[in-house]
């Protein structure tokens, strides 16, 4: 068995959250001796089974500038047809696609993708199912041909509003396509069955974390390494940019700001990102930043030096930072949104909060903060669901299953 797999990168400062995953499965497939590749447009490692050569051409760039002054901004990579003559996609017997928006491959090549190929299509947020926008909200326009969007400030670029017309086309290309989709989260696959892709077999398969090295370590120690004093409760939050509406960081800014003066006082928040060092002048707590961590073994570290994990997203489909924290038995305060409550189960792994009220935020963080007993019961379950739920093992054997039923009609 030979699997290709296509997205913009593997890294996650490129990739994102489907970048890490996708080159999560790649490791397994290679070390149960399986063949696997990964075309991307930027390579992040030295894998030797990664090739950056899906750049676009110059006739690619030229063609942006017109699609999106029509509003259409994912269809102009024309050279994605060219895909099939690539040796790596030329030798696969089966093709995973985690992505083909943010320009990485036009979607309109999907038809002449799939005809002679099986194709593995995971989902790692709405875009697929919408008109441009990545994730809906409270909109459900993407149920009925889009347009008219509510939330134009939300569509990246798409000026003027042709969520209508990329709808109808992506709608096109689907009917001409053979698919197999998969989705990390209940949420979105349900999602999935209401959308122009209801007609494809769908499945849900979690991501797997690496629950050897995703695993708690001594907080005293891990606290003492990072500089934490050890009389202080720890708060973690992973920030990106404090801008990103999806993100939440107003909400998390207001709901830290809300804590009653006894709490900040015993307290510290501990982050990670790019963003880190804008919440100093937004908040009264003490702070310590980390910067961007790529090393597994010092986000161990961080996640294990914390009380609670705190993950204040509009919308998510899933939360690979969430999954990361609780193998590590740490405990989640979040919003009850989208993929998120797959991870987090109210009194057992963390605090669901109604989605933007950020009063019921603040109060699930004073809540755990305040029971110890209830929080060290909440970590110790967050580590025995990371193991029972979302190890490489089923990852993998998910991920082989389907890649199996694809070829089983071939192998007759």
């Amino acid at each position: 068995m030979k699997i290709v797999h296509l997205w913009r990168s593997e890294g996650g400062i490129e990739g994102g959250g489907g970048g890490i995953a996708m080159y999560r499965l790649h490791r397994l497939l290679k070390q149960a001796g399986i063949s696997s590749q990964i075309l991307c447009q930027k390579k992040t490692t030295n894998d030797p089974d990664v090739f950056p050569d899906l750049k676009p051409s110059l006739f690619d760039s030229l063609l942006k500038r017109f699609t999106n002054r029509l509003g259409l901004k994912d269809i102009h990579r024309l050279s994605s047809f060219n895909l099939k003559r690539h040796p790596a996609y030329k030798a696969a017997d089966i093709v995973h696609i985690h992505g083909t928006h943010t320009g990485f491959l036009s979607y309109l090549a999907l038809p002449a993708l799939t005809c002679d190929k099986a194709v593995v299509f995971t989902l790692h947020d709405m875009w697929a199912v919408t008109g441009g926008c990545h994730y809906s909200y409270n909109c459900d326009r993407w149920k009925i041909g889009c347009g008219q969007c509510p939330h134009p400030t939300l569509l990246q670029g798409h000026k003027p509003d042709r969520t209508g017309w990329e709808w109808r086309l992506k709608q096109w290309v689907y009917r001409r396509s053979n698919l197999v989709i998969t989705a990390p989260s209940r949420w979105l696959i349900n999602l999935v069955k209401d959308s122009q892709l209801h007609h494809f077999p769908s499945h849900h398969i979690p991501f797997g974390i690496d629950t050897t090295i995703y695993q708690p370590l001594d907080p005293a120690q891990t606290r003492a390494k990072l500089g934490i004093p050890p009389s202080k409760k720890v708060l973690m939050f992973t920030a990106t940019s404090l801008e990103d509406y999806r993100k939440g960081g107003d909400l998390l800014l207001q709901a830290l700001n809300a804590l009653p003066e006894p709490s900040k006082a015993e307290t510290i928040l501990l982050t990670m990102g790019k963003g880190g060092q804008d919440i100093d002048r937004r908040i009264t707590l003490q702070s310590v930043h980390l910067g961007y961590v790529t090393d597994e073994h010092e986000k161990v570290m961080a996640y294990s030096a914390a009380d609670l994990f705190l993950f204040p997203t509009r919308a998510d489909a899933f939360g690979l930072v969430v999954q990361e924290a609780i193998a590590c038995g740490t405990p989640i305060v979040a919003f009850n949104v989208g993929g998120v409550t797959d991870l987090v189960h109210p009194g057992v792994t963390g605090y669901l909060a109604s989605p933007e009220n950020v009063a019921d935020f603040t109060d699930g963080i004073v809540q755990l903060l305040q029971d110890d007993q209830q929080r060290q019961q909440m970590g110790q379950n967050c580590r025995a669901i990371a193991l029972e739920e979302y190890s490489q093992h089923l990852y993998l054997q998910r991920s082989l299953e389907v890649y199996r039923s694809l070829l089983a009609p071939h192998l007759g």
